[in-house]
């Protein structure tokens, strides 16, 4: 059975950049690894526009699906996000109860939930990213979803090939290999979902 890791994160947070430096490294171990992209991201690229409310549950299920399939024939698969970020991207725009209820259900069958911190310089990209207020908001919900639900998360900082090492970490003590002694994980404290306070946590963390 494949070890399934999803990133989680509002836009311009680097999840695509790190689920394939984190596929990368994997494969340079000798693993068989799968990166299932952001079904979501196409679609709207795709059509110009955002999902409709019918729309948005069949997109959910097609990103599940994705994650299904790639399971069956990988090692490791890492969803460049989940059903969870459309329902939250939804919930924006459309109360939609019955997505909800889907993507929690299908967030609790990962391994690893990595949530991505905001410690990375926002970029626009001209399609759907509004600026860094609306960033802040997404992550908020996402980690207030994860929370409410009882799902375990772990926030990933750092640059370049630290943000890496943050993030493979738990993938790597799933599969039972050692983990190299600078590669430092990190994760939310349980009583304080503040970015903010963890920004300035594990930035003097880091700098030490």
């Amino acid at each position: 059975m494949a070890l399934t890791i999803c990133l989680l994160g509002a836009e311009s947070t680097g999840k695509t950049t790190l689920s394939h430096a984190m596929a990368a490294a994997l494969r340079a171990g000798g693993h068989r690894v799968t990166v299932v992209p952001e079904v979501l991201r196409a679609w709207c690229e795709r059509e110009g526009r955002t999902p409709r409310p019918e729309e948005q549950l069949p997109i959910a299920r097609q990103q599940e699906q994705q994650v299904d399939l790639a399971a069956a024939q990988a090692d490791v698969v890492i969803a460049d996000t989940s059903a969870l970020m459309v329902a939250v991207y939804s919930g924006m725009l459309f109360p939609d109860g019955e997505l909800l209820r889907f993507a929690l259900e299908r967030q609790r069958r990962y391994d690893a939930t990595l949530v991505m911190g905001l410690d990375l310089p926002w970029v626009p990209d001209g399609l759907h990213r509004e600026g860094p207020a609306v960033q802040a908001s997404v992550d908020a919900q996402v980690r207030a979803a994860l929370q409410q639900a009882g799902i375990a998360f772990r926030v990933v900082y750092g640059q370049g090939q630290e943000r890496t090492g943050n993030a493979l970490a738990p993938v790597l003590a799933f599969l039972g290999e050692a983990v190299h002694p600078q590669r430092r994980w990190t994760w939310a404290c349980e009583k304080c979902g503040d970015p903010v306070c963890e920004h300035r946590l594990f930035t003097a963390l880091r700098d030490r």
